[in-house]
C-alpha cells in the first residue's frame, strides 16, 4: 500500500489519517465496497475473525461493523453490547488482562467502545491485533465516523477544500464533531461555525488544533445567523449521559423549517444519530437531508473499506 496512516494498523484518532490517504486510498477503496455491497458481498476476509466490544450502547456502529465483516465473507467471532455490565470487567477486571487474554484467542481485528478516552489507545498498546476505536469518551472521538462523515460531504459536493459547515449542539461532550474538525483540518479553505450554548462550547484543544493548521473558524449561539451560509449543518444531540446542562433559552439551536428555508440549495443536512428532538420531523423528507440515507450507507463501506485494508493489506 503507498500510504498507510500514522498508527498502522490501529485506528485511533482523526489525527492520524492524511490528506494523501484519505483521498488517494480511503474514499476510492469506499466506493469500491460499495459495489460488493450492491453484489450481495464477497469472500475477501473469509478465515477472519473479528471480535467486537462495546462497553458503550451502539446501534449503528456496532451493527455496521459487524455487517461490514460479514459482507467481505469475515466473521464475528464475540460481539458484547454492554462488556461493562456483562464481561470480566464487571469483577474487577483490568482493561489490560482484557486485551492480554483476548490475543492470546488469536483474533484478526478488535472494535472497541470504551466509556473513557484512554481505552481504544491503551488496547492498542498491548494488543498485537489492530483496534479500531467505536467511539470513547471524556471527551474522546469517534474517527470512523468522522471518516463516514467526511465521505457523505464528499459525495455530495466533489471535494472537502472550501467547505463551509456549521457544528451545532452539545460541541463540548461530542465525540464525533471533535473527530470530524480534526479531519477538516487536513484541508484547504475550510470554514467551521461552532453554534452552541456558552456552556457546551467546542472545547480548546480542538480550537488550538484549528489555529495550528490555519483553519478558519467562528462561535456562535444562533443557527439562524449562519445557516444561509453554510454548505452543510452537522446537527448534534445533547448528551444527557455525560452531565451536559443545555440551555436552549440562551440561542437557537434546532433544525427546523425555519432553517430549512435559510439553507442553500445544495447544502446538507447531517446527523450522527441518534437523534431526540434535535431536528424537527419536517426535515426529513427534504432532499438536503442525509442522516438517515447517505450518511448511513457511508457508514458501512467506510467500515468495510477500513476491514479490507488492514486485514488484506
Amino acid at each position: 500500500m503507498s500510504a498507510h496512516f500514522d498508527g498502522w494498523p490501529h485506528v485511533i484518532e482523526s489525527q492520524q489519517f492524511s490528506r494523501k490517504w484519505l483521498e488517494g486510498e480511503f474514499l476510492p477503496l469506499a466506493d469500491e465496497m460499495q459495489a460488493i455491497v450492491n453484489n450481495r458481498g464477497c469472500e475477501i476476509l473469509r478465515g477472519k475473525r473479528m471480535v467486537s466490544l462495546f462497553y458503550q450502547p451502539s446501534t449503528r456502529t456496532r451493527m455496521s461493523f459487524e455487517l461490514a465483516m460479514d459482507y467481505l465473507g469475515g466473521i464475528v467471532v464475540f460481539s458484547s453490547e454492554n462488556a461493562g455490565e456483562f464481561s470480566s470487567a464487571k469483577k474487577g477486571e483490568t482493561l489490560k488482562d482484557t486485551f492480554i487474554v483476548i490475543n492470546r484467542y488469536r483474533p484478526d481485528v478488535i472494535v472497541i467502545r470504551y466509556d473513557h478516552e484512554i481505552g481504544a489507545s491503551f488496547a492498542a498498546e498491548v494488543s498485537t491485533a489492530p483496534i479500531l476505536n467505536a467511539g470513547d469518551r471524556e471527551p474522546g472521538q469517534h474517527p470512523t465516523q468522522a471518516l463516514l462523515d467526511l465521505r457523505t460531504i464528499f459525495k455530495r459536493r466533489g471535494s472537502i477544500d472550501g467547505l463551509k459547515i456549521a457544528m451545532v449542539g452539545d460541541l463540548l461532550n461530542g465525540r464525533t464533531v471533535r473527530s470530524l474538525s480534526y479531519l477538516l483540518g487536513k484541508f484547504d479553505g475550510v470554514e467551521i461555525y461552532y453554534v452552541s450554548p456558552l456552556n457546551a462550547a467546542m472545547r480548546d484543544d480542538v480550537k488550538e488544533y484549528l489555529h495550528r493548521h490555519n483553519v478558519k473558524f467562528a462561535e456562535s449561539t444562533d443557527l439562524r445567523v449562519v445557516a444561509s451560509e453554510v454548505d452543510a449543518i452537522y446537527q448534534t444531540r445533547v448528551q444527557i449521559e455525560c452531565g451536559t446542562l443545555f440551555d436552549k433559552s440562551v440561542g437557537y439551536f434546532v433544525i427546523d423549517q425555519i432553517i430549512l428555508d435559510l439553507m442553500k440549495r445544495d447544502a446538507i443536512v447531517m446527523h450522527p444519530l441518534p437523534r431526540v428532538d434535535e431536528i424537527t420531523s419536517e426535515v426529513d423528507n427534504d432532499p438536503r437531508a442525509v442522516y438517515l440515507t447517505d450518511q448511513i450507507d457511508s457508514g458501512l463501506f467506510t467500515r468495510m473499506a477500513l476491514l479490507k485494508m488492514i486485514l488484506t493489506p
